[in-house]
């Protein structure tokens, strides 16, 4: 898949990168990719979700009259769920939600993602942007150029950039991470991906390694 690297004016550069077919080029899983989605959504759940039962509430442990001859029903103490303050039966308790997940398959769900991606065009490379201090305005310039501040961005570098990380992360639409961070979660919920030249030249350059 070959594209154009625009400056940050949004215009060409003149030069091209050609992203290797194998990441960006293969038929899509849509079950993987909802599998990692999954993953990472539960793992965002803290699951500190807790109810007192019977044992814990507060209450007198007195029994509230003998257990025959009143003409009720039996009755314990005032902790007994089925009064007001009682304890609750089954309630939740403090868990964990991680799913587990192959390495292999989270590679192929971030694989298929970014395939989607390619397919649907909605990649972008540009040259290394070079801030001398952060600047939040300088930023959204950039993205106003390349048609894309209305849209969901994921903003992606090779290596943390301080001057870039502080510029972007006031951009409610954007997206920042590392190359080495990314994940199937951020690829999907994005409509645009932009790659700097550094960061796509990774994958040219891991491709050919590896062939």
């Amino acid at each position: 898949m070959q594209l154009d690297i625009l400056n940050i004016k949004g215009e060409k550069s003149g030069r091209t990168i050609e992203l290797p077919e194998e990441i960006f080029g293969v038929e899509p899983n849509n079950h993987v990719i909802y599998l990692s989605v999954k993953q990472y959504l539960a793992a965002q759940r803290q699951g500190t979700h807790k109810v007192k039962t019977r044992a814990e509430v507060e209450g007198s442990s007195r029994k509230l009259h003998k257990q025959k001859g009143t003409g009720g029903s039996r009755k314990g103490n005032l902790r007994n769920p089925l009064y007001k303050g009682g304890g609750t039966i089954f309630g939740p308790k403090p868990h964990t939600y991680d799913l587990k997940l192959n390495r292999k398959v989270k590679d192929l769900a971030k694989i298929s993602a970014l395939s989607h991606k390619a397919k649907e065009n909605s990649i972008v490379i540009i040259e290394d942007i070079n801030l001398e201090t952060p600047k939040t305005k300088q930023f959204i310039d950039i993205l106003k150029v390349l048609n894309i501040n209305d849209k969901k961005t994921c903003f992606i570098i090779p290596d943390y950039n301080d001057n870039v990380y502080r510029s972007l992360r006031n951009v409610p639409s954007v997206c920042g991470t590392l190359l080495s961070d990314i994940n199937t979660y951020d690829i999907v919920n994005a409509n645009v991906l932009v790659f700097t030249e550094s960061a796509a030249k990774i994958f040219v350059e891991e491709s050919t390694e590896i062939a």
